[in-house]
């Protein structure tokens, strides 16, 4: 693996490398070059050099290359699929699906071209307009997580691309092989040097310093709450645009009149799908009570028939790295001595041969009773989910709404009145109703409260890599009158 600055692969100056590990085996995977602040100059510099050119050479081409880039993508597909397995733990199924979100994303996104379109207004005297144009800020500064690290380069490259930005990106240090595998197949389309630049290196000696650079105009950051505060204060020299998606904690409410198959099969799908590590997972159950007992009882059976193990096989793969896995076991045993009851899961599995040494924990259930327990309130980013019990409506939705988080969102209801009131009352950026997610290219992927800030996806997410700038015309060639400026000074 490499660097990639001003259109030239290169390794670290430095010689620092990382060691990024293989989360089913705990073997190490591949060394990653460790970038210092005179690369990240570097890779500033050619991205600001590259902007004009870049931004001159219009839609319609750059979304040309954007789709010779999905083009390539799907023919080498298995390439990206096998990356995502190794480095990141995915089943395979998992590896497909984000593969297919990555095609996705880039051809919706692609499809916007010659759509950018501003407004004219008319101007105080009738030969004069007002022209207001959507304009690329400029360089892009993208910081992509580990967790779908595919999917979440093509929607932070393609919209920031095809409004005529250019980039840098940083990848987790976790997941960087996809990032790097999808940044050379924009180049074999033809992407001109400067345009996308790629730096991995460890967050705490070049992460400040990249988001404090006075060269970056938009920051788009996807990853936890704690780094988005920090990464806003230190973006505040300079103040760049923050497209923040940070934290969640999903409230997941099934409703007395659900139907239970398909809460059951979303639930499941929704806590576990990616071992749990993703922003809009059900963190926190809420049953009515009249269901309740039979629910659970079905939902803890469902989940203790979960096959953890080979990603190649298994219904669940393992956590990303060895603090993600004690970070479980911390969360587990906390809510043990708070009273809750293990119903499902609650250990590592017992796993022979290389992947005994993998980063891998039960799928767990634990019934909880209080709202403020750090199960119901903190986000757990893996395997591990609460259930509680719910009488009506409105405490449910009270319930739903006490987090500091507010990204997505689920319900399951046949009733249309409780399904609107949910929908008024529910301060989430997403509701998923009698559906499961992920969230769609077209729809906006947005949040309340500490989930951060703007979004991405749909013709709103295109927005946020465009301002809006406004140019006042006179054309009538009528000498300028200026009422604070006398004639006779210019005689």
């Amino acid at each position: 693996m490499k660097l990639l600055i001003d259109g030239e692969w290169k390794d670290p100056e430095s010689g620092n490398y990382t060691e990024k590990m293989n989360p089913s085996t705990g073997e190490v995977l591949e060394k990653v070059p460790a970038a210092g602040v005179r690369e990240v100059d570097e890779a500033m510099d050619a991205a600001s050099s590259a902007f004009w050119p870049w931004y001159e050479l219009g839609s319609k081409e750059r979304s040309r290359i954007i789709m010779r880039a999905a083009q390539l993508i799907t023919a080498k597909r298995k390439e990206l699929e096998d990356i995502l397995v190794a480095e990141n733990g995915k089943r395979r199924i998992e590896a497909i699906g984000e593969v297919d979100g990555v095609l996705d994303q880039m051809i919706y996104y692609a499809g916007f071209e010659r759509k950018i379109t501003g407004d004219v207004a008319e101007g105080d005297n009738f030969d004069r307009k007002i022209f207001q144009y959507k304009v690329p800020y400029g360089v892009v500064l993208a910081l992509t997580p580990w967790n779908f690290p595919a999917a979440m380069v093509a929607r932070k490259l393609a919209p920031a691309l095809l409004t005529g930005n250019t980039v840098v990106m940083k990848p987790s240090s976790d997941t960087p092989h996809s990032a790097e595998w999808i940044t050379r197949k924009f180049l074999e389309a033809g992407l001109p040097k400067g345009v996308l630049n790629f730096i991995t290196g460890k967050g705490s000696e070049i992460g400040d310093y990249m988001v404090a650079h006075k060269k970056v105009s938009v920051i788009t950051m996807t990853g936890s709450t704690e780094t988005g505060q920090r990464i806003m204060q230190k973006a505040s020299a300079n103040m760049a645009k923050l497209v923040l998606e940070l934290g969640g904690k999903a409230p997941f409410i099934v409703w007395k009149d659900a139907e239970i198959k398909d809460a059951l099969k979303t639930l499941l799908w929704a806590k576990f799908w990616n071992a749990g590590q993703s922003c809009i997972a059900a963190e926190r159950v809420y049953v009515h009570s009249d269901i309740y007992e039979n629910f659970v009882k079905k939902f803890a059976a469902a989940t203790s028939s979960i096959h953890v193990g080979d990603p190649e096989t298994a219904d669940m793969g393992p956590l990303i790295n060895s603090s993600a896995l004690k970070s479980m076991e911390k969360y587990v045993s906390a809510a043990k001595e708070g009273g809750s009851k293990v119903l499902a899961g609650g250990s590592r599995p017992s796993l022979s041969g290389k992947l005994a040494s993998g980063y891998f924990y039960l799928p767990t259930v634990l019934e909880e009773k209080d709202q403020k327990a750090s199960l119901f309130q903190d986000e757990i980013f893996g395997p591990v989910t609460g259930v509680m019990k719910v009488d009506d409506l409105d405490s449910a939705l009270e319930l739903a709404n006490d987090s500091k988080y507010g990204l997505a969102s689920y319900l399951f209801t046949r009733d249309i009145t409780t399904a609107m009131k949910a929908a008024e009352r529910v301060r989430f950026g997403e509701l998923y109703i009698n559906m499961p997610g992920p969230e769609a290219s077209q729809g906006y992927h947005t949040g309340f409260r500490l989930t951060g800030q703007g979004g991405e996806g749909s013709a709103y997410g295109i927005e946020e890599y465009l301002k809006l700038k406004n140019v006042y015309f006179e054309y009538s060639g009528k000498p300028l009158s200026i009422n604070t400026v006398r004639d006779d000074l210019l005689r």
